[in-house]
């Protein structure tokens, strides 16, 4: 196999608080090929979006800080580069959608303007053509009438064309990884599948790799083609989107499948599961395994200790319970 185009081993997190020290990542480690796209999934607030920002080093510093890990990209470690280097690779070899593109997108600037900013920065074009190359983007992304909306504001789009600008202005230095964090929050379902057929139109053109973050495990088993499941800022399984949705290991994991709606539920118009109880606190120092309260199958040593990461399939699938620990470690 070739090496992976993005690498992140061991990334933690840590953000001061009011009340203490809050340890939103923990250990979460990941590898992305070319063209590949590996979805992060799990509850609001089990660090999915936080991952991105590490990895594009956009934790506020303070109150938040990267304190262990690191982040290979094309074999360069992210994490050690100077500000200046780093700038370099943000928003031109790694690129990110961030959720809301009003929030997103400067208001006072046209949308042409803020493509072809990144465009001048990163490729050192001239005005004229960073401008032809925003055209160019807008209609990629499927834009009518791209010479003529290029000079228009972010007011004067609805809020699926604004999530193409951000995908156009994320793709216009055609990075090598691209990041959607939850690129279709508050897009109604035609005008979701329209940016997520998008981004898989781009992709397959472009060959560029994307991490998509998403709570929906619908387009989970439609976009990617690995996935890693998030809990209290872990990654406690991962593997191919068929064997985690067909046969998920870790109880988390087949809590959430269980709660997806379905087919099946709506037609014999049966109630939808739900995972009892809550997410601990990011405060609590936990010595186990954060889902133990909440797992029907928890054991003693659920809440003693964390067990190590079981590999499968060669390395391809791994999952972080003691329900699938070695006998031997189980025992230990």
């Amino acid at each position: 196999m070739s090496a992976p185009l993005l690498e992140v081993e061991d990334l933690s997190v840590e953000f001061d608080t009011r009340t203490g020290v809050a340890r939103v990542l923990e250990s979460v480690s990941f590898a992305l090929g070319r063209g590949e796209t590996l979805g992060l999934v799990g509850e609001s607030g089990c660090g999915k979006s936080m991952t991105a920002l590490a990895i594009m080093r956009l934790i506020p510093n303070p109150p938040g800080r990267i304190t262990a890990g690191r982040v290979r990209f094309e074999g360069r470690d992210l994490l050690a580069l100077d500000d200046a280097s780093m700038r370099a690779v943000r928003g031109n070899r790694v690129s990110m959608i961030f959720q809301e593109p009003m929030t997103s997108l400067n208001p006072v600037f046209t949308v042409g303007e803020q493509i072809a900013e990144a465009v001048r920065l990163h490729r050192g074009l001239d005005r004229r053509a960073a401008h032809a190359r925003a055209v160019e983007m807008l209609a990629a992304v499927g834009i009518p009438a791209p010479a003529r909306r290029v000079d228009e504001y972010p007011h004067q789009f609805s809020g699926g064309m604004r999530q193409r600008v951000m995908i156009a202005m994320a793709l216009a230095c055609d990075p090598g990884v691209l990041i959607a964090d939850e690129p279709t929050t508050a897009l109604d379902v035609t005008v979701q599948a329209q940016i997520f057929d998008l981004i898989s139109d781009l992709r397959e053109r472009t060959g560029t790799a994307v991490v998509l973050i998403t709570h929906d495990m619908g387009a989970i088993a439609e976009m990617t083609d690995r996935v890693a499941v998030m809990y209290a800022g872990r990654i406690v399984e991962e593997g191919t989107v068929a064997e985690v949705l067909g046969a998920p290991l870790h109880p988390y994991t087949q809590g959430l499948i269980a709660c997806a709606p379905g087919r099946r539920t709506a037609a014999a118009g049966a109630q939808l599961e739900e995972i009892p109880g809550t997410v601990p606190s990011l405060l609590e120092r936990r010595g186990g395994c954060a889902f133990a309260d909440r797992c029907r199958h928890a054991m003693p040593a659920c809440r003693a200790s964390l067990p190590a990461e079981t590999v499968l399939d060669g390395g391809r699938r791994r999952v972080l319970c003691w329900l699938h620990a070695s006998p031997g470690e189980a025992a230990a």
